[in-house]
């Protein structure tokens, strides 16, 4: 395990599709030392009970603040509609009051929110979708936009197994974005991180009248601003660099990591919860 005596900031997943919001702190946010657990060996977290999710996300929460991280980004969708509320408000508190946890939905439904869209299609697992958390925080600030939620439960295991260019992860992801292309949206908000490894695909889908907002960007411009207003959580700048752990195969992470990320990645150590 890591040993450190700086302040980290870690950065949770169930698996491989956090790594798309982890390449644009490494990008956006340089000067940290941030620690990626992909939750691997559970995934896909969308088909679960509310309860497992929140016990999942508070083990794997538990772990990185050992790492030392005293900020921890939450970068999954379905952990931060069924799991994010109850950590910061039940958990916290009791266990680690001057550390922090946060998650991806708020600032992306204040991007949306603030926007000049007028039909806005979502498309995330079936416990995000079901949870209706995005249009609650959507309509909070902008109760005329009209939010249209897809439920797309097949597209994680497809992402997690690499198989983005198959020619079947085409047809599911038709299948699921027809509804939203009858509902004439102007933009689509990709509510899980694993989806971004299809942007490609789905914009073609949807054709160029969609807009599909940069997800990755818009979270690293909200930690960036957290961290210019919260310099009592100690996070220690330093040289940019990433420690991977994950709770599957390290070898098959490793590799997909190098894909999604486009860089080397030296070692991926494999722990339980």
């Amino acid at each position: 395990m890591l040993k450190s005596s700086n302040n980290l900031i870690g950065v949770f997943d169930s698996g491989l599709g956090g790594l798309s919001v982890l390449k644009k702190f490494l990008s956006d946010v340089p000067g940290y030392h941030y620690i990626y657990l992909g939750d691997s060996a559970r995934v896909p977290y969308g088909n679960k009970s509310p309860e497992t999710i929140y016990n999942y996300t508070k083990e794997a929460v538990e772990f990185l603040f050992k790492q030392n991280c005293h900020l921890v980004i939450i970068a999954c969708n379905t952990a931060s509609a069924q799991a994010l509320r109850r950590v910061q408000q039940e958990w916290l508190p009791k266990h680690y009051p001057n550390r922090r946890v946060l998650g991806v939905i708020k600032p992306l439904a204040e991007a949306t929110a603030n926007s000049n869209f007028k039909k806005v299609g979502i498309i995330g697992t079936a416990a995000t979708i079901n949870s209706e958390t995005y249009p609650k925080e959507i309509h909070a600030l902008n109760p005329k936009l009209k939010v249209y939620g897809q439920a797309a439960p097949l597209l994680v295991p497809l992402i997690e197994d690499g198989r983005i260019n198959n020619p079947e992860t085409k047809l599911i992801l038709k299948s699921y974005l027809t509804p939203l292309q009858n509902k004439k949206i102007d933009a689509l908000i990709l509510a899980c991180t694993h989806y971004p490894h299809l942007q490609k695909m789905i914009q073609t889908i949807m054709g160029k009248g969609v807009t599909i907002p940069d997800t990755g960007k818009i979270i690293a411009n909200s930690l960036k601003d957290y961290l210019s207003r919260h310099s009592e959580l100690k996070i220690t700048k330093t040289k940019t660099s990433c420690d991977f752990y994950t709770t599957d195969n390290p070898k098959m992470f490793k590799d997909l990591a190098e894909k999604f990320l486009n860089q080397k990645v030296k070692t991926v150590r494999q722990i339980e919860l």
